[in-house]
């Protein structure tokens, strides 16, 4: 089974960083930053780390679990994360690189219900979790400031 690592990366302004994807010939949409476990990686933690790392030059205080979202082929575990630095010009993953994998920028949106409503966030399962979250009052990033 293959596993991925994303993060809700909220930043000291209470946004939350994400990538907006442009490809041919599909709507454009969001994606949270992450991705898949590797085999020499010592953790989920950890390749959620480097992938972080990768795709945004950043690092992030990783919070909780917030979600897991589970097919017969892929797991997807969605962590809550701080983040204070980043720099996207200076990422180094891959698939930046790679010959029709479309655009990829980096965008902060509000992290309030209005946030996630102006945006297309993929998969489409991880909206309503975080719509849930953020109307409860529950993020729980507070008490990392």
């Amino acid at each position: 089974m293959i596993e991925r690592g994303r993060a809700v990366l909220v930043t000291a302004d209470d946004t939350m960083l994400v990538i907006r994807r442009t490809r041919p010939g599909i709507p454009v949409y969001w994606v949270l930053p992450g991705g898949g476990v590797e085999p020499g990686d010592e953790s989920r933690e950890a390749a959620l780390h480097r992938e972080i790392h990768e795709e945004i030059a950043g690092k992030a205080d990783i919070i909780r679990l917030l979600h897991t979202l589970e097919t017969d082929d892929e797991r997807q575990l969605f962590y809550l994360a701080r983040i204070a630095t980043w720099s996207f010009e200076d990422r180094t993953g891959p698939e930046f690189s790679a010959e029709g994998r479309g655009q990829y920028a980096l965008e902060e949106v509000p992290l309030t219900l209005e946030g996630l409503d102006g945006i297309d966030l993929k998969p489409e399962e991880i909206a309503p979790v975080l719509r849930g979250v953020i109307g409860a009052g529950s993020l729980g990033v507070e008490a990392s400031r």
